[in-house]
């Protein structure tokens, strides 16, 4: 059976994520969107030599710039990235019947899409796994204030979910992200503070919600894409 290990109240990310990999006893891997707190996961890991695994879901609607600073984190870090693209049937199914921008039209379109290129696609970069890592933080998300450090993950086989940077805000990242110089999609200077799908994210203006760039469409409690299910 899977531990969970107690985490102290003060206990740093790179205490959470240490703890985490060792409680795992197995294969854990970080889902990487290649956002900054992504890329900051990826340099507390190699700074404590912990061996972990890095994969992306490529949902085949991503910026240019996303991929710009993919090729940039494997260079610089000489890190193996596990790419993981949605079915091709289902995806020229969905666009035959529905078009190219179905998921503007309803919650429930957009949560197929989302199945699609991103949920099921996970399920298999899951596979094998005792546990993944996440760049999710509390502060970002009215669906994100129950999260723990690391928790275990029902949907997903009882894997280990670790979840370094869930206390730290947005600042705190960008301090590390600067103070170690790691390479960072250039789109979170142009107004990007959340970056997923370009038909689903547009920049945001001084004040407003990191997350009010992604489906701006919606509620708030709907904004997320399937992949953190409880």
């Amino acid at each position: 059976m899977v531990h969970i290990p107690a985490i102290s109240d003060n206990a740093t990310p790179q205490d959470i994520l240490k703890r985490g990999v060792e409680s795992a006893q197995g294969k854990v891997a970080l889902a990487c969107s290649f956002s900054v707190e992504d890329v900051v996961i990826i340099d507390m890991a190699r700074t404590l030599g912990l061996e972990i695994g890095v994969f992306a879901l490529d949902t085949g609607r991503l910026n240019e710039e996303t991929y710009e600073v993919a090729d940039a984190v494997a260079d610089r870090y000489r890190v193996k990235i596990d790419w993981y693209f949605p079915q091709r049937e289902a995806v020229e199914k969905l666009e035959r019947e529905k078009g190219l921008f179905s998921f503007r039209e309803s919650l429930k379109n957009r949560h197929e899409c989302c199945h699609i290129r991103k949920v099921e696609p996970l399920g298999r970069a899951l596979k094998g796994l005792a546990g993944w890592i996440t760049g999710l933080r509390r502060e970002q998300s009215v669906t994100r204030t129950d999260l723990t450090p690391i928790e275990l993950d029902e949907v997903n086989g009882g894997i280990l979910k670790i979840n370094p940077l869930l206390e730290w805000t947005e600042e705190q990242v960008w301090d590390y992200a600067k103070a170690r110089r790691i390479p960072t999609n250039r789109l979170h200077k142009e107004g990007y503070p959340s970056i997923g799908c370009a038909p689903c994210t547009r920049p945001v203006a001084p004040g407003e919600h990191p997350r009010t760039g992604r489906w701006w469409w919606e509620n708030p409690e709907h904004k997320e894409c399937g992949l953190h299910r409880r």
